[in-house]
């Protein structure tokens, strides 16, 4: 085994994001001799913990589109807020002409929900979600709508006062607890 950094024997190394590529796109621009033909990829990256980011990268060919896709994606993480393996209440986002609604569902019950807002509910480490995909049929816009969704997610005990407990609902003794 040599002792030269695993980058210079072309090795990769282990990344602790999984990446998932949601769509490759061909793209042309018409330009004096012809059309220019490009590609766009759109890749969603998670460590399914509950950090998550979404990335577009354009270029020549899919390899390297899919490598800027990714290097975008890995500037912009964000970490989310969850309650067990769901969401702690229901939430909607938009982004452009999509809308997502987002309600939690009961443990065993699953990722109900489709195209790309299940890849990144998967990558965000959310296990047991309802999800509606609303105005939009876009992958991109759903994807980004979907990651808007979960980052306003909030800890309600952020919002208390500083050095307040949560009160917890407590419900009065009746006749017959007696």
């Amino acid at each position: 085994m040599s002792r030269e950094p695993r980058h210079q024997r072309g090795e990769r190394e282990k990344s602790e994001f999984t990446e998932r590529v949601l769509e490759i796109n061909r793209v042309t621009r018409v330009v004096k001799g012809g059309k220019r033909m490009r590609f766009r990829a759109l890749v969603v990256i998670g460590d399914e913990k509950g950090r998550i980011s979404c990335g577009l990268g354009k270029a020549g060919d899919v390899s390297t589109a899919v490598g800027k896709a990714v290097a975008g994606a890995r500037k912009q993480i964000i970490t989310i807020h969850r309650k067990g393996s769901s969401i702690p209440y229901p939430i909607s986002s938009h982004y452009k002409s999509a809308k997502v609604l987002l309600k939690p569902a009961p443990a065993g019950t699953g990722i109900i929900a489709g195209g790309a807002m299940r890849v990144v509910l998967q990558l965000a480490g959310v296990k047991d979600v309802v999800g509606k995909a609303l105005g939009s049929q876009n992958k991109t816009s759903n994807a980004l709508a979907t990651i808007r969704a979960l980052s306003l997610l909030r800890d309600r005990r952020q919002f208390l006062p500083p050095g307040e407990k949560e009160i917890v609902a407590t419900r009065k003794p009746s006749k017959s607890d007696k």
